[in-house]
């Protein structure tokens, strides 16, 4: 049975972190540590799980659904259209509609910003410029990226992760300031609160795609056997799901000690740019601007890629050029609304679509124990998707007051995740009514 190296399996777990490490994965920690203050230790722990564990889970449900075409092949478990129909979903809110669009409003809010006078960053001209060329390069690299975007990557991820550490220890040997006080659901229930929270880094619905492009380096590496496969997913798993915790702790800490210095700010883009300035001075923040664009641009190139490959896939009647074109005007049309404006219009989508993922992930690990019968898968998602759907709208401010009341009854519905008894209720009595089904 053959069975990577040490050294290969270490390379890989660094290539699935680098495709972790975006955009959302540094932005919402410093958020979230302004927020949860002195329960900063509660809400971390909520927060990987999202954030790091579930993701885990995620790439290995791939590896165990045999890695190319891996979500499509789970969610057409539901049904064939619904496999196709969820799998664009995914791809859409990853890709153009929110994940694009986020690497260049993240790249202008660290990397432009800080530099620019109260004045022009108060304007829209700045970002409405900065975007065009960075989706003119994102078009030019992403026609073919393979290469180019594999050399960045190698350089750029350990560059972002050490000055990542370097924030980090220097944060806490001469800490911003005293860790404040917690705000809003944070004070009440901050587990649930930054559970929710980790929706926002995407990596859940990232990880369903990025699992497939581990699968495939496993089988370029010669390991072709389901078993070796899961084992060295898991290796890379692993690796990733570590570098991931400690950028997590890392950034979510300044965040946290950072409030009684630069106060409350809107995104974590600012708190981290002003953070970096006040650690290190104006050569922290130009190093980390310079860095945090070019890791945005790989990961922008990178996404733009994978949508377009795939969709070429779907409808082939238009080529992989046309698709790239296509995203990356569409993605520079979305980011010019701001970085704010952009994570306040994507939760609700989220929210929505996020529980969906978490249910067809784990219950793909023990469909083999109903026969995959269709009925359970549909009539678990089903309970889910009634309960986050209208969670969606709440978040949206579209209050639906009949059913919302009750929704209420249920049990963790404050919490926002009033659709985990649901899912299980559905998933049982799918069971029961496929035992009277017709073999």
């Amino acid at each position: 049975m053959f069975t990577l190296t040490l050294r290969k399996n270490f390379l890989i777990g660094l290539m699935l972190f680098a495709l972790f490490l975006g955009a959302g994965n540094i932005i919402f920690p410093p958020s979230l540590g302004q927020m949860a203050g002195e329960n900063l230790f509660i809400a971390m722990t909520g927060f990987l799980i999202t954030g790091v564990g579930l993701p885990l889970v995620a790439v290995l449900a791939i590896a165990n659904a045999g890695g190319q075409s891996g979500l499509q092949i789970i969610a057409g478990r539901v049904h064939p259209i619904f496999g196709i129909v969820f799998t664009m979903i995914i791809y859409m809110a990853i890709g153009p509609f929110f994940g694009i669009p986020r690497t260049a409003t993240v790249s202008y809010e660290i990397g432009v910003v800080p530099f620019l006078s109260e004045r022009a960053a108060s304007s829209d001209w700045p970002l409405a410029l900065f975007t065009i060329c960075f989706f003119l390069v994102t078009i030019a690299l992403a026609l073919n990226p393979a290469k180019l975007v594999d050399r960045i990557g190698k350089v750029l991820t350990p560059v972002l992760f050490i000055i990542i550490s370097a924030l980090a220890i220097k944060s806490i040997l001469t800490p911003i300031g005293t860790i404040g006080q917690a705000q809003g659901d944070y004070v009440t229930h901050p587990f649930f609160r930054s559970f929710v929270e980790g929706y926002l880094t995407m990596d859940v619905i990232a990880a369903l795609v990025f699992g497939i492009v581990v699968v495939n380096a496993l089988k370029a590496e010669g390991v072709t056997k389901k078993g070796p496969i899961m084992k060295g997913m898991m290796i890379a798993g692993l690796i990733a799901a570590a570098g991931l915790t400690f950028v997590y702790v890392s950034l979510s800490y300044i965040g946290a000690t950072s409030v009684e210095v630069i106060g409350m700010q809107q995104n974590g883009g600012a708190i981290l740019s002003l953070a970096s300035t006040v650690l290190y001075g104006s050569a922290g923040t130009s190093i980390l601007a310079v860095t945090i664009i070019f890791a945005c641009l790989t990961t922008s190139i990178g996404l733009v890629a994978a949508c377009a490959q795939f969709f070429n896939e779907i409808f082939p009647s238009l080529s992989y050029k046309i698709y790239v074109l296509i995203f990356s005007i569409f993605s520079a049309v979305i980011a010019n609304i701001g970085l704010t404006e952009l994570i306040a219009i994507s939760l609700p989508v989220l929210m929505m679509i996020y529980p969906l993922a978490i249910v067809l992930m784990l219950m793909s690990f023990i469909d083999k124990a109903f026969g995959r019968k269709p009925i359970v898968y549909i009539l678990a998602l089903s309970a889910t998707a009634f309960v986050s759907i209208f969670d969606g709208l709440l978040v949206a401010d579209i209050d639906v007051k009949p059913v919302t009341k009750l929704l209420a009854q249920l049990p963790l519905y404050k919490q926002q995740i009033g659709w985990l008894v649901p899912a299980i209720v559905g998933a049982f009595a799918g069971v029961i009514i496929s035992f009277f089904q017709k073999k």
